[in-house]
């Protein structure tokens, strides 16, 4: 078998969470006996990418890769002759949309993988109201017409199947469910910096308002004011994510560009790991910090309600008290936690049971 990968996630953006989970998806498929992959992308004429992927002849840029008539010119130009060219059985778009704008060749199946819909069913961060309603309608059909033609829409979560069989009914019977791929940190742990506190809290991943930030950072610094075992708070992301008030609180530390080794450091010194969205389609920071032994702490009503474990603490994302009353009870000193239930729960996304669940994808479509 034929596989093509849409490989621009993973060109444009390498160390983003969409873009592991294409190289995740690219090495497990490459494992599998009797399956060749070739990846599809589009980049600069000099750039590395084009010495290991299919690519349209013309520059492309990298910064503007998700522009839509940029991905009109990949996705209606490019990619109907390009597949075609090269014999493929199985395309796999893997960023929400980009299936060819074209009437499917018979003998060659489509795949979409759709993370969430959040750029349909939320506010998304953007610098202007204009541009954010243009990408919505824009993306709202180029996913409707991904999933329409689509053989099978593969998605992280059941709650993310949920959400699409609710906003696509029509389409309910293609939703699969293939879990995210959490690997294991293979980088070797580096230390933390030295502005850090011993003991504090984490925090991954602040840009979007379905974050949560504001309201979780108001609720940590009513509770830090009236209880002084409330720790610091370290953040993966930036200050400008946030009102300017909040940015600077005092505890707050912000942390951004780390490598992997920083990160995993990050994770496994912390006494805790939040995450207080009120929408996730999986919620890769709570299984990485599983995977070290961290605990967490997540907010209930989407997918965090799968990946976490049973035990863990949980709140409503919308009320004050209830998340307040989880921080007095987790910021007591002293406490210890075994790890080995935490790394427990975390390798059912580990790579063998990824690997397991893809092939049982895989040969439903030969069926």
């Amino acid at each position: 078998m034929r596989v093509a990968l849409d490989y621009r996630p993973a060109t444009v953006a390498p160390s983003s969470g969409i873009a592991r989970q294409v190289l995740a998806l690219e090495h497990a498929l490459r494992a599998r006996a009797n399956t060749e992959v070739l990846l599809f992308s589009e980049a600069p004429l000099d750039h590395p990418q084009r010495q290991t992927a299919v690519c349209p002849a013309w520059a492309s840029p990298l910064d503007g890769l998700q522009r839509p008539q940029v991905r009109l010119g990949f996705e209606r130009r490019f990619l109907p002759k390009a597949l075609h060219a090269q014999q493929i059985d199985l395309y796999i778009a893997t960023a929400n949309m980009g299936l060819p704008l074209c009437r499917k060749p018979a003998g060659t199946r489509y795949v979409l993988v759709l993370h969430d819909l959040f750029q349909l069913t939320h506010r998304n961060f953007h610098r202007s109201r204009l541009k954010a309603l243009a990408y919505r309608l824009i993306d709202g059909a180029s996913i409707a017409w991904s999933v329409w033609q689509a053989d099978r829409v593969w998605c992280p979560s059941q709650f993310s199947c949920n959400e699409a069989a609710r906003v696509f009914p029509w389409a309910r019977a293609k939703f699969r469910v293939l879990s995210n791929l959490v690997p294991e940190f293979n980088a070797a742990p580096e230390p933390l910096p030295e502005s850090l506190p011993t003991r504090y809290w984490l925090v991954v991943g602040t840009r979007e308002p379905r974050k949560n930030m504001v309201f979780f950072l108001r609720q940590w610094q009513a509770c830090r004011a009236a209880n002084p075992d409330v720790p610091d708070m370290v953040l993966v992301g930036h200050a400008s994510d946030v009102p300017a008030d909040l940015g600077a609180l005092p505890g707050l530390h912000w942390c951004s560009g780390l490598s992997d080794g920083q990160l995993q450091a990050l994770y496994r010194h912390a006494a805790c790991l939040w995450q207080p969205s009120y929408a996730e389609g999986f919620g890769l920071p709570v299984v990485e910090a599983l995977s070290v032994g961290t605990p967490v702490a997540v907010a209930r009503g989407s997918a965090l309600d799968e990946v976490a474990p049973p035990s863990a603490p949980r709140f409503d994302p919308h009320d004050a008290g209830q998340l307040q009353d989880v921080m007095r009870q987790l910021a007591a000193p002293g406490a210890t936690v075994d790890p080995q239930p935490q790394i427990d729960w975390a390798r059912q996304f580990a790579e063998p049971a990824y690997r397991s669940r893809l092939d049982t994808l895989l040969k439903e479509l030969d069926r």
